[in-house]
């Protein structure tokens, strides 16, 4: 029979170990540098405290890597409010849809194409489409559009292309145009100079 638990028998399932106590003499095991070694980072108080990342004093990589890549940049997508989700649909995909069918993003929705009809579709030429569709969706590549159009349909984008501005070419800025008011003080100076005799100046 077990033996009746009172505070007499009381203890620990396990024995605990006690502390290696540093810095108490040469014969403890830990005396004289109480395991920190000689000088150094290491060796002063504080020194495992340090935060994640830290490496020294020194430019930490996060801060040496450039600014541009992240995901808060122009190409990082979607990621923040300045972009938003595309969903891509190709033209094989439309072959389920009957002869003369007016496609639209509710309709792609209905028929599972894409998850739902608030975000923006894209129509990508992937594949073959032999039936006449009336196709609108957000945007379309131009194989899309071509192939839709040679089955006798037609493309409607609900949303305007975007129109990529050409960067100007920086170079020297070209010479300005003279002043009127110097231009005709010049040409009264010409003919003064012309009326005038070569032995009367």
């Amino acid at each position: 029979m077990a033996e009746q638990l009172n505070l007499s028998n009381l203890k620990p399932a396990s024995p605990s170990k006690g502390r290696k106590r540093v810095g108490r003499g040469m014969g403890s095991g830990k005396g004289r540098y109480a395991g920190r070694g000689i000088k150094g980072q290491k060796a002063r108080s504080g020194s495992h405290k340090m935060r994640a990342g830290f490496e020294g004093g020194q430019t930490p990589i996060y801060m040496r890597l450039g600014k541009q890549r992240g995901p808060y940049s122009k190409d990082a997508m979607p990621i923040g409010p300045h972009r938003t989700i595309m969903a891509a649909v190709n033209v094989r995909d439309l072959e389920r849809f009957d002869a003369g069918a007016e496609v639209t993003p509710q309709l792609l929705a209905e028929a599972g194409l894409i998850r739902n009809a608030r975000t923006d579709v894209k129509i990508l030429g992937q594949g073959e489409l032999s039936k006449k569709l009336a196709v609108s969706a957000h945007a379309f590549s131009a194989t899309a559009r071509e192939k839709i159009e040679s089955a006798g349909g037609s493309a409607t984008a609900l949303k305007e292309p975007k129109v990529k501005r050409r960067r100007k070419k920086s170079g020297q800025p070209a010479p300005a145009a003279a002043a009127p008011e110097a231009e005709i003080a010049e040409e009264a100076e010409t003919a003064e100079k012309a009326e005038t005799p070569e032995g009367e100046e």
